[in-house]
């Protein structure tokens, strides 16, 4: 089963996660094709606008949990499947609307912080868990989520790690509007296809002039997370928290000595 469907029409692309027994769990196999989705999406004039949902059940759970204990063997100085991935939406000079139902954990909150208009069904489930699992934020998240909703939600958002409602992302600046299940692929299709038929150069021009205020700062603050996640991907404590996950106990982090 391809586990990443993308289809065309009417300058619409639709890039749809399809891995439903897993929660729409991203392997590096999915990540390699959503970012080559993009990359074509940019260089086909055909493609006016990209959609990316997960469907009315679950956005994604997160990273796959066997293949990302996987990439803890992965030389450090070699960019992983997820940072292309981010690196090709955030490039993509289309307008880029996400659907969001269900489950979006970790990435799966993280990268909508870098699509232009984000949608959430009322029963999405944003967490952003990187500290449990041993590891740092992601995605320029420990960046862009302080500039949206404030220093003091995101420290409940990243340092607790919480699970939060939609209300809480559309307070966050994750969302641009939760609306019923029933009507979010509806709500964004349509929102995507007037996008799709407004002056393609006009539109791109004007989203580069949006973002290019903050992208060398956020371009330098993602190297500078991406390395430390790295580090700590590779550390003990992730270690820890992946071998309690599929041994299906609490993890133990209290043999570890706080840092200095």
């Amino acid at each position: 089963m391809n586990e990443v469907l993308v289809t065309d029409d009417a300058g619409l692309r639709t890039i749809r996660l399809n891995r439903p027994e897993k929660k729409n769990a991203l392997t590096r196999a999915m990540y390699a094709a959503m970012a080559e989705a993009l990359r074509e999406a940019a260089a086909r004039p055909s493609v006016r606008a990209v959609l990316m949902t997960g469907g009315t059940e679950c956005f994604t759970s997160g990273n796959d949990v066997a293949d990302f204990k996987a990439r803890g063997d992965q030389a450090a100085d070699v960019p992983s499947p997820a940072r292309e991935f981010l690196a090709a939406l955030r490039a993509c000079p289309k307008p880029v609307v996400a659907a969001v139902a269900g489950y979006a954990v970790g990435i799966g909150t993280t990268l909508l912080l870098h699509c232009d208009f984000v949608y959430a069904a009322e029963n999405a489930i944003f967490r952003m868990p990187f500290v449990d699992l041993g590891l740092c934020p992601e995605g320029g998240s420990s960046l862009l989520v302080p500039q949206r909703g404030g220093q003091l939600l995101a420290n409940e958002l990243l340092m607790l790690g919480d699970a939060f409602p939609p209300a809480t992302a559309l307070r966050a600046g994750v969302v641009n509007a939760v609306v019923p299940v029933d009507e979010m692929m509806a709500t964004a299709e349509g929102v995507a296809r007037r996008l799709a038929a407004k002056p393609p150069a006009a539109m791109a021009t004007t989203k580069r002039l949006l973002r290019q205020a903050g992208e060398a700062a956020l371009t330098a603050h993602m190297t500078e997370e991406f390395a430390d996640f790295s580090a700590l991907l590779r550390g003990p404590e992730a270690a820890e928290a992946v071998a309690a996950f599929q041994e299906k106990r609490k993890p133990d982090f209290s043999r570890f000595l706080a840092a200095e």
